[in-house]
């Protein structure tokens, strides 16, 4: 029985090593986040993460338990089941491990169930062609490099095993069964959880690094069929009360900034637009030159925070006024989806032509479906443009579409209310422009790209100017979400998601003006319905940033936690960890909580709504 015990204790081992050597290669790969890391933190990195590491050794440890307690009877016939179940949960363990490297970087979260819900050309975007091949052929490397050490160090053939009598299969019966004990990490009340690891107050990339990605992702896929948040999460009666003095514009008297009364309105949604890269903003010099003119010619909003920090969120926040969910997107769930207002409904219901228009494939995102049931008169995608023009990986580059939509509008019968997505500033930001930057790094390649969108719409506007329709036209710009660039901001972090909103176009009857108000994405709904007199209270989540009563404050929702700001109060918090990553437990800090309590009822009775229609 010693040698069946030696060789357990060296799989286990064996695996716990594997962990660590993960962490490392996490580590290293995330250079940029390590280095702002002490010493002590690193250490403590391995220390903390090691509780979460031992409890995923013992999952590992169940199957081979097992085949101890059945199968040492049967030397040849364990050994290859060893073989087989190592082969098959190297190999799962190593790929995540890889993906996961590269996905943090993009992302700012260790690998869970998103990713699952953006599978296919999608996820790709993530990483280009020789970036994919060369993690590839390290994931080959690290699964042949580990399956080699295992076959000499940790396999069963290594170890002399004695007769079996006929009390071992109970006692490794038992030996499994104590697996529970390293599995569950606590002999209280809470079994192991993500929070057991996290030990930075203030560096939510520590508690990160510390995390286990096969014991996150598993939990996370264990998780996966539950969609409803919690309705515990803060206090039911404070968080309504809460609520509703966020939400007080309809109360006020607007400030009216057009020149007519029914004029065109044109929404561009800017593809990872971060205040970061634009100059007026506070943010680097000569990379929106076009931009930071045109901000000049009508009205600037200067605090305006993108709700979640994905396309397919950021399209909810702008045409539905529905901020971002923390775990999940509401437009992967049609039988939720279908019970948002849309921004367009008013417009339809008013005599205007409704037009969506990108260069997007239509199924990215289930856009698809989400477009179907905002019943736009026509949508434009990828399809509609010659296939020599989508060079991009994601479609069609932006100088094409903002040609189309120029077309599109110089056709449209009016009053029309188009919305228009830009791509060409998304991963992996191949724009068809000579470099106007030293492309040393992604981050310049961000840049690039930044300054071909910027440069595209420069030019867009030239021509609207000269155009019938101008005259007569609102053209709102705002970005679907900022981005990690430049400087690789953190997920937490306000900077990721500060981003530009402008109104310009000839139906303003005023220029150069600013409004300082804190707001979202979310807000553009019932601020543009106000210049309307039309308000609308479907929008619950949309304040009217342009009356008197509006209450100035901002929400951005990150992985698993939210920013609250206001001209007084800096507040982000990490549910994990159950901290305050900036600001503390005020009462002002309790108003985020409350919004996200909000959130989460919301969403889970929508689909209730839904199902009871049927």
């Amino acid at each position: 029985m010693k040698e069946r015990f030696n060789f357990f204790f060296t799989y286990a081992l064996f695996w716990f090593a594997f962990f660590i050597v993960a962490k490392t290669i996490f580590l290293i790969y995330q250079f940029d986040n390590t280095a702002s890391l002490t010493f002590g933190e690193i250490v403590s990195v391995f220390l903390h993460g090691s509780q979460m590491d031992i409890s995923s050794t013992g999952y590992i440890l169940l199957i081979p338990g097992l085949l101890l307690a059945f199968l040492s009877y049967f030397r040849k016939a364990h050994t290859y089941s060893m073989h087989i179940y190592t082969f098959i949960i190297l190999m799962y363990v190593s790929f995540i491990t890889v993906v996961d490297i590269e996905l943090y970087r993009h992302w700012g979260f260790k690998l869970d169930t998103t990713p699952l819900m953006y599978l296919g050309s999608e996820a790709a975007g993530s990483g280009d062609f020789w970036t994919t091949i060369l993690l590839t052929v390290f994931w080959l490397i690290l699964f042949v490099g580990c399956f080699w050490v295992y076959l000499k160090k940790a396999s069963p053939k290594h170890f002399k095993f004695t007769e079996f009598s006929w009390p071992q299969p109970l006692v490794f019966l038992f030996l499994t069964a104590c697996m529970i004990l390293p599995i569950r990490g606590s002999l209280g009340v809470a079994p192991m959880n993500v929070g057991f690891v996290y030990f930075s107050k203030d560096n939510p990339f520590a508690n990160h690094a510390a995390v286990n990605t096969f014991w996150n992702l598993n939990y996370a896929l264990n998780k996966m069929s539950t969609t409803m948040y919690s309705e515990s999460y803060h206090d039911k009666k404070s968080s309504e009360r809460i609520f509703k003095s966020l939400y007080t514009s309809q109360k006020g008297v607007t400030t009216n900034l057009l020149n007519t009364e029914k004029p065109n309105v044109l929404i561009v949604i800017l593809e990872s637009f971060t205040s970061k890269i634009i100059e007026p903003l506070g943010g680097m010099k000569g990379i929106t030159p076009n931009i930071n003119q045109l901000m000049k010619e009508g009205v600037l909003f200067t605090n305006i925070f993108s709700s979640g920090d994905r396309t397919d969120k950021g399209i909810v926040s702008v045409l539905n006024g529905y901020p971002a969910q923390t775990k999940t997107s509401i437009i992967k769930f049609p039988n939720k989806a279908i019970n948002l207002p849309f921004l367009n409904t008013y417009f339809t219901d008013n005599g205007y032509r409704t037009q969506f228009s990108y260069g997007y494939d239509i199924n990215y995102a289930n856009f698809k479906s989400y477009l179907n049931i905002a019943d736009f008169d026509g949508i434009t995608d990828k399809s509609n443009f010659p296939a020599e023009l989508g060079t991009s990986k994601w479609g069609v580059h932006d100088h094409y579409v903002f040609d189309k939509v120029i077309e599109e509008l110089d056709t449209m019968s009016t009053p029309f209310f188009e919305v228009m997505m830009t791509l060409s500033s998304h991963e992996p930001f191949d724009v068809p422009m000579d470099p106007v930057f030293e492309l040393k790094d992604e981050e310049d390649q961000f840049l690039n790209a930044a300054y071909y969108t910027d440069k595209s719409f420069g030019d867009f506007i030239k021509k609207a100017k000269k155009s019938d329709w101008w005259d007569n036209t609102l053209i709102i710009a705002v970005a679907d979400h900022g981005s990690r660039h430049p400087n690789n901001t953190s997920i937490s972090q306000p900077g990721r998601f500060t981003i530009p909103m402008f109104w310009l176009g000839g139906a303003l009857s005023v220029s150069d003006t600013i409004i300082s108000t804190y707001g979202n994405q979310t807000d553009l709904a019932n601020t543009l319905l106000g210049q309307f007199d039309a308000e609308n209270s479907e929008f619950e989540f949309s304040n009217n940033l342009l009356s008197n009563s509006a209450q100035s404050f901002s929400v951005y929702l990150y992985n698993d936690g939210f920013g609250y700001f206001n001209e007084d109060t800096q507040v982000i918090y990490d549910n994990v960890g159950g901290n305050y990553v900036r600001g503390g437990d005020s009462p002002q800090s309790q108003y985020g909580k409350a919004y996200l309590q909000i959130i989460y009822s919301d969403f889970n009775q929508r689909q209730a709504s839904f199902k009871s229609k049927e």
